[in-house]
């Protein structure tokens, strides 16, 4: 890590804080996600998905402006993780969403989690610094849930944005996976 001359955020070892119990509500709302989405009650799911997202964003403009925690740092990325991958395996599950797609996404997860923790038991832990690939492929995960979540409770899937929406999620997918491979064998 390059040094900016800057000294690095102090974090919070604090376990109670607002932005910490809004990121662990929104780790809680992934059960009624699947609830909802198993039930065929795609709007309330869409709802439930919006206001995560909405929470994500309020949970990250307070611990900006109460200082980051240790334990927020960690759980964070947990909750955004485990909503976007939970609805990806649940909308394949109930064929709104094509099940290669969820594969794709899925796997993409397995081996970037796999290689850090590779690097860290060869004793070489990586710094986890998100690519500006992975920031859109994420960015057209998030779209794509939201997407399919409203379509399905409209009953309505021929949007020709929707299949369009897809294949960018397939492609950036693809290539950000493959950044990470490749980011991880220059090391």
């Amino acid at each position: 890590m390059p040094d900016t001359g800057r000294a690095a955020p102090a974090h919070s070892a604090a376990l109670l804080t607002l932005p910490n119990a809004i990121t662990f509500a929104r780790l809680c709302a992934v059960p009624g996600a699947v609830y909802l989405v198993l039930h065929a009650q795609f709007m309330p799911a869409f709802w439930l998905f919006l206001g995560a997202g909405v929470s994500d964003g309020v949970d990250g403009w307070l611990a900006r402006r109460q200082g980051p925690s240790y334990v927020g740092a960690l759980l964070d990325p947990v909750a955004d993780k485990a909503l976007l991958v939970t609805m990806f395996i649940m909308l394949a599950a109930v064929q709104v969403l094509p099940d290669w797609l969820a594969i794709m996404v899925v796997f993409r997860d397995l081996i970037i989690v796999g290689g850090v923790l590779v690097l860290y038991l060869l004793g070489d832990p990586p710094q986890i610094k998100p690519l500006l690939v992975s920031k859109l492929n994420t960015l057209l995960q998030i779209m794509l849930v939201a997407a399919s979540l409203f379509l399905a409770g409209i009953g309505r899937h021929d949007h020709p944005l929707y299949n369009v929406l897809i294949w960018m999620v397939a492609a950036s997918t693809l290539v950000s996976g493959g950044a990470y491979i490749v980011k991880a064998a220059r090391r």
